[in-house]
């Protein structure tokens, strides 16, 4: 099943892709100029927090729906932080089309940000709340860096 228009209407900075051989199942997602996916099922969850732990990058993902008026006044903030913030890898993922997924992370409303390192849960913010959210990226992304290992002079 392909990328419902009601999620591109969420999304609107979405491309999807189909891959090459014609099956319309799989989907190379990309937001125009950001670093956002959307997963649309478990395998690509995974494979994404696969490649951010081997990248060292925090995930922020992204819990919303279609139908919910603050994941669409959001989201295009979303995206702008996806630009602005490419040391960090940013996922979205529809409650409606991953039903029992979203019902594993125990998300109560929407929309619910996760904050993951090496798949961990570093931190969560709940409900569209731009400043909050833009702070919490910030702080992730400044202590991020400050922790990664500094080349040593020889």
């Amino acid at each position: 099943m392909g990328i419902s228009d009601t999620v591109r209407s969420l999304f609107p900075c979405i491309k999807s892709h189909s891959t090459s051989d014609g099956d319309d199942s799989t989907h190379n997602v990309e937001f125009a100029g950001g670093n956002v996916s959307l997963i649309t099922t478990k395998e690509s969850w995974d494979q994404k927090l696969a490649e951010a732990k081997k990248e060292g990058k925090i995930v922020i993902a992204n819990f919303s729906a279609s139908w919910c008026g603050p994941c669409r006044m959001i989201s295009p903030f979303y995206c702008e932080l996806s630009e602005k913030y490419l040391s960090l890898m940013f996922l979205t993922v529809d409650v409606d089309e991953l039903t029992e997924f979203s019902s594993s992370w125990d998300i109560k409303a929407t929309p619910t940000f996760f904050f993951l390192k090496d798949g961990e849960q570093i931190d969560k913010l709940v409900g569209a709340n731009k400043p909050e959210l833009q702070k919490k990226i910030t702080t992730v992304a400044d202590t991020h860096v400050a922790c990664e290992p500094q080349p040593q002079p020889q």
